[in-house]
């Protein structure tokens, strides 16, 4: 008869029964497999439930399920978790390798702060209007390179591109002004055929979960390249993504209205219920907190990112990512890139007594964050971690 063991939860913990959230992880040698986290543990979701939907080197297999399997699942994780379990189904976090959790399908990147679009207006445009005329009446975003995503802990390379030089003609070389953006991901786990709107009351029914995410920047090579078309090479080259990702459910008590909405969105971006969603982050740079970005300040929702996304019949896919685009808040310590904490550079950073403004090689930046949990406490979302390799 096989072993069976309970697993323990520290007290305080952020990755208690009320948060659980999902991985593809790899154990010493072995294939990979999807598992649910609960305290510094992993539960191997093939083996606790006998389901070999989780025996699978991603989440997309269960994700297409929808949000009924979705629902089950949670219970059925739930219960486990309060009992013990085969020891064969539990591993330390720290003993496995963890990937990216998903088969990513497209990747959108929005611009979905106000304090942000107003910051980085200002920094662009001092003389004119901070923001563009469309921005308060339509989220704006770009679709990215869904290749590019990477689990957290990858390595970044520093990119190349064109340069804006003072003479007019542009050089070729590596980016001077490497940045981040703390960002808030949403991954599509039930999609939407070709020709078919997602309702803002529908969100839930195709969203599966969050994940933060840095989206790295290369501000020299977008700020010459991105006339007029938008983002390109500047952000293609790497956008990092979390190993955890939090089921929409475990964050039924984040919820909140949005801040007010001046003008009135359009009848299609109007929601019948509140999709803001209480989430504090936390910026580290070299192991320093820099900023402490409250996502709670979006100006638009992520059920108004994914309707606009669609509005136009666009289809959606299990695993497709779209983020919020960067998180800042009001306060300069709210900011949530160091183009913003360092005013386009003119505000150099103390980084243990050195004035910084943009990635050096070797410097490391960790993206943190935590949402009020059902029962009470906080959940932790699991952190974006990158490092500049060179």
């Amino acid at each position: 008869m096989s072993s069976r063991v309970r697993i323990e939860v520290p007290e305080g913990s952020g990755f208690g029964p009320a948060h659980l959230p999902y991985c593809v992880f790899r154990p010493l040698g072995e294939e990979p497999r999807v598992g649910a986290r609960l305290g510094d543990n992993l539960i191997d979701l093939a083996v606790a439930l006998d389901d070999p939907m989780f025996a699978q080197p991603s989440l997309n297999a269960f994700m297409t399920q929808g949000p009924q399997c979705w629902r089950e699942v949670r219970a059925l994780v739930q219960a486990a978790a309060e009992d013990e379990l085969p020891s064969a189904a539990v591993y330390l976090v720290a003993s496995v390798q963890l990937d990216l959790p998903v088969r990513v399908g497209d990747y959108v990147d929005f611009y979905a702060s106000l304090d942000h679009a107003t910051a980085m207006g200002r920094i662009f445009r001092p003389d004119g209007e901070a923001l563009l005329p469309n921005w308060r009446h339509l989220p704006v975003g770009y679709h990215g390179r869904a290749g590019t995503v990477v689990v957290s802990g990858t390595a970044i390379t520093r990119p190349e591109g064109q340069r804006r030089t003072d003479s007019g003609t542009p050089d070729f070389g590596l980016t001077r002004r490497l940045d981040i953006e703390a960002e808030l991901g949403f991954l599509v786990g039930a999609g939407s055929a070709l020709g078919t709107p997602i309702r803002t009351e529908d969100f839930a029914e195709h969203v599966f979960g969050v994940a933060l995410v840095n989206d790295w920047s290369a501000r020299d090579l977008q700020a010459w390249e991105a006339q007029p078309l938008g983002p390109f090479l500047g952000k293609s080259f790497a956008t990092t993504l979390s190993a955890w990702v939090t089921p929409l459910e475990a964050l039924s008590e984040a919820r909140i209205p949005l801040p007010a909405q001046d003008p009135e969105p359009l009848p299609y971006l109007r929601e019948p219920a509140p999709w803001g969603l209480d989430i504090d982050l936390e910026v580290y740079w070299n192991g320093q907190r820099v900023s402490t970005p409250p996502f709670r300040r979006m100006y638009w929702s992520p059920a108004q990112m994914l309707a606009h996304m669609t509005a136009n019949g666009a289809s959606t896919r299990t695993g497709d990512l779209f983020a919020s685009g960067t998180i800042s808040g009001p306060e300069p310590h709210e900011r949530g890139s160091f183009m913003e904490l360092s005013w386009g550079g003119t505000e150099p950073i103390a980084l243990d007594g050195v004035q910084r403004t943009f990635l050096e090689n070797g410097d490391e930046v960790v993206i943190t964050a935590t949402a009020p949990a059902t029962g009470g406490g906080r959940l932790t979302l699991g952190e974006v971690r990158g490092r500049i390799a060179g």
